[in-house]
């Protein structure tokens, strides 16, 4: 006790009170945010059991009613179906969860504590990765047991999904801001399922007609094709990645611009 006394100075406790660094407050947030996110039964829902039965029913509907693509369906059916997993988390479930937490006031008391506004947006990010990871496991998982054979390029595909996680969660974060917490439910459920059936994120562009010149310029199907060509043809295609960077920009600058605590 002596020789402790002889090593601090007068007036300094044990532990010393004040906030945590920032990365550890940005790591406590993430894993409660992905927590939250996986007990949650609908965001499990969007985030694993949708995108798994799209990709089981494109399969064996493509099977069964003679859909011929340039490579078997479920080579190219899972790609797309990944981009609609990131989709589904980083604006549909984003969107819904940060509309009733700005409700309910936990946004609010959120800017209280000492996260600062960076910090919750981090943290909210790196809960996102966190359960896309599990979302690319258990999807990875299905397609391979339905005979997937991919010829990745990883650094394509994991810039992909920076890129596409980055632009959903960006224009997620902004439909909250601007809408009430029951508008943001339908509004982020009719987009997503807007997207899913019209947006090229689980057919290419090139299954529209006419119409995939326009959808590419979507960020669903600029995610979907970045996926297919990373998974498919094992390359980059950096028009899709410029086409999600944009959409990232600019939802970045409509939420800083308008976003609230409250």
């Amino acid at each position: 006790m002596n020789a402790d006394r002889t090593t601090r100075p007068t007036g300094t406790f044990a532990p010393r009170p004040g906030a945590a660094s920032f990365p550890r407050m940005v790591r406590a947030q993430a894993a409660m945010e992905s927590r939250l996110m996986l007990r949650n039964g609908e965001q499990l829902l969007l985030a694993v059991v949708i995108p798994v039965i799209v990709l089981i029913g494109g399969v064996e509907g493509a099977h069964r009613i003679g859909f011929h693509f340039s490579h078997s369906a479920v080579d190219v059916f899972t790609p797309g179906v990944l981009a609609l997993a990131v989709m589904s988390t980083a604006f549909t479930s984003l969107a819904i969860a940060t509309g009733f937490e700005r409700r309910y006031g936990v946004i609010k008391r959120l800017g209280s504590s000492p996260l600062p506004r960076s910090g919750l947006l981090a943290g909210k990010v790196g809960g996102l990765l966190l359960v896309e990871v599990l979302q690319i496991v258990v999807i990875s998982v299905v397609a391979l047991g339905l005979g997937w054979d991919p010829d990745p390029w990883l650094p394509g595909a994991l810039l992909a999904i920076v890129l596409g996680t980055a632009a959903f969660a960006a224009l997620g974060l902004f439909v909250a801001g601007v809408l009430r917490a029951e508008a943001t439910l339908a509004a982020a459920n009719l987009i997503y399922l807007l997207l899913m059936a019209g947006g090229a994120v689980v057919l290419p562009a090139s299954a529209y007609g006419a119409f995939g010149a326009v959808v590419s310029w979507l960020p669903s199907g600029a995610l979907g094709d970045a996926m297919r060509v990373a998974l498919i043809d094992g390359t980059t295609d950096w028009h899709a990645m410029l086409v999600l960077l944009g959409w990232a920009v600019a939802g970045t600058v409509l939420t800083a611009r308008t976003f609230t605590w409250e």
